[in-house]
């Protein structure tokens, strides 16, 4: 009676019509294939996943943003949210048929927010494209319509987590997503010039015939075509590229130094007219960040976080600075040592989101 009971609770009534293996047990009762092969040992339910990751829109970023943080095994959980069920769940299906190559345990997907919970990142790329003749205000906030149906579910089931905006315009829509959610300023993140500075180190050690890890610069403020290269920090091995050229990045540099911030900044046109969108760069570079904040590494990255009060900057709005990541978030800015005119850059940024920003609805 005692093992009907047990097996009965355990396995459903139907394991109470076969015939059972197990010495000294009811004859009642046969084991499945699954009972014949494991014992189970631990009894209540499993822990929660400590280091799940969600993405947020499954598109050609969100799923370059899965596969390269699967790649980096830097989740035991991996979530895919999206309001495409079909294409959700053939992504989904997708990365499980390759799970035997990968050392995530648990991929899931579903357009229930339910499933992101106990999420302890949660990358957003979902948004609306740009259309023709747009203003940049509009699109702003045909996101943000769609945003306060996202972060609140986000933050519902992942009260605890670290939210990485990678929707463009991207700090804008940081801007709008730590309104939105509710959480510190230091829990929400933009990916900012994060990869503006990766391609700006790839053009630069380029020309220098070096590896871009051993060139050292920042592409600060604004992801987008204000961006502000930090030339009066660029060095190799410590050696200061504007002491080598005090000129370096002014109109007044006969090598034209300046051509590489121009190349930085029309990169990711070039790519969008050559195969219709940017995936993989912006992928790696997320998946950096998550490295980052998910092993509390305490490095540096240029992404998007609150910058009133730095640099005379007054209002609230999100640029990217040299910041310090770990488990907490942004645990720390550095404070750079700015030129006049690369703090007039930054203000300029800030006032032309700032623009934006005020305008926005429903906040």
């Amino acid at each position: 009676i005692f093992f009907n009971i047990f097996y009965y609770s355990l396995y459903g009534p139907n394991s109470l019509h076969c015939e059972c293996i197990l010495p000294h047990s009811c004859s009642g009762i046969m084991a499945s294939v699954m009972e014949k092969l494991i014992t189970p040992l631990a009894s209540g339910p499993a822990e929660p996943p400590r280091n799940k990751v969600t993405v947020v829109g499954v598109g050609q970023v969100g799923m370059a943003c899965a596969v390269s943080i699967l790649l980096r095994e830097l989740t035991d959980e991996l979530a895919l949210v999206d309001v495409v069920e079909d294409r959700l769940k053939g992504e989904m299906l997708d990365l499980q048929h390759g799970s035997l190559f990968l050392k995530t345990p648990k991929i899931v997907a579903d357009k229930d927010y339910s499933v992101t919970a106990n999420s302890r990142i949660v990358v957003v790329t979902a948004g609306v494209r740009q259309q023709e003749g747009e203003s940049r205000l509009n699109l702003v906030q045909r996101n943000v319509n769609i945003f306060k149906h996202i972060i609140p579910q986000i933050v519902k089931y992942s009260p605890d987590c670290t939210l990485i905006v990678v929707s463009n315009p991207v700090d804008v829509l940081t801007y709008v997503t730590w309104k939105l959610s509710g959480l510190p300023k230091h829990r929400v993140i933009g990916s900012g010039t994060n990869l503006d500075s990766a391609r700006f180190r790839h053009i630069m050690a380029e020309k220098l015939g070096i590896h871009s890890s051993s060139f050292n610069g920042y592409i600060l403020g604004e992801h987008g075509d204000s961006s502000v290269p930090v030339w009066s920090g660029a060095n190799v091995a410590g050696v200061s590229l504007q002491k080598l050229n005090p000129d370096i990045g002014t109109d007044k540099d006969s090598e034209n130094w300046k051509d590489a911030h121009k190349m930085v900044v029309d990169s990711a046109y070039e790519v969008i007219k050559l195969k219709g969108y940017t995936n993989w760069a912006i992928g790696l570079s997320v998946a950096d960040l998550t490295e980052t904040l998910v092993k509390n590494l305490n490095r540096v990255h240029p992404v998007s976080t609150m910058v009133k009060g730095m640099y005379g900057i007054g209002e609230e709005v999100y640029l990217s600075m040299p910041c310090v990541l770990n488990s907490s978030g942004v645990g720390s800015v550095i404070n750079m040592t700015l030129t006049d005119e690369e703090i007039a850059q930054l203000k300029k940024s800030a006032d032309t989101l700032w623009g934006i920003q005020k305008d926005l609805k429903d906040l």
